[in-house]
């Protein structure tokens, strides 16, 4: 698998899983119905403990990215994705704010901040256009 774990990050490493699956499946490396490996063997193959990766499996599939079958395994939401409701964009806003923040702190215009976030968007999928 593709992802990495940076073990000396200040980031949980339950968070990093997220956030690595959601970019996956955001860039399609990871497509509806594509099945992910056991909780025991991811943590195996990344070296950590089991109910960390068990811990964002649940995460993943409480917010509709996961299915997790007991004799299936765990697979990529095969019928869509959820969508950006109310709760994701309150979520996004509350994540984006320290950024926009420190961006105005450090004196970016609020043109330069929405073309960096473009930038970093147009980034993301262009890498699901290169896997297709």
């Amino acid at each position: 698998m593709w992802m990495e774990i940076d073990l000396q990050s200040d980031v949980p490493i339950y968070t990093q899983l997220v956030d690595q699956l959601i970019e996956g499946i955001a860039s399609e490396q990871l497509k509806p119905g594509d099945p992910l490996p056991s909780v025991r063997s991811l943590a195996a193959d990344l070296g950590i403990n089991l109910h960390t990766v068990n811990k964002a499996y649940q995460i993943l599939k409480q917010d509709g990215f996961l299915q997790v079958h007991r004799k299936q395994g765990v697979v990529v939401q095969p019928g869509g994705m959820p969508g950006a409701d109310a709760a994701f964009r309150a979520k996004l806003a509350k994540g984006i704010r320290p950024l926009a923040a420190e961006a105005a702190v450090r004196g970016m215009t609020e043109e330069e901040f929405a073309e960096q976030s473009a930038a970093v968007y147009r980034q993301l999928m262009s890498k699901g256009e290169d896997a297709k």
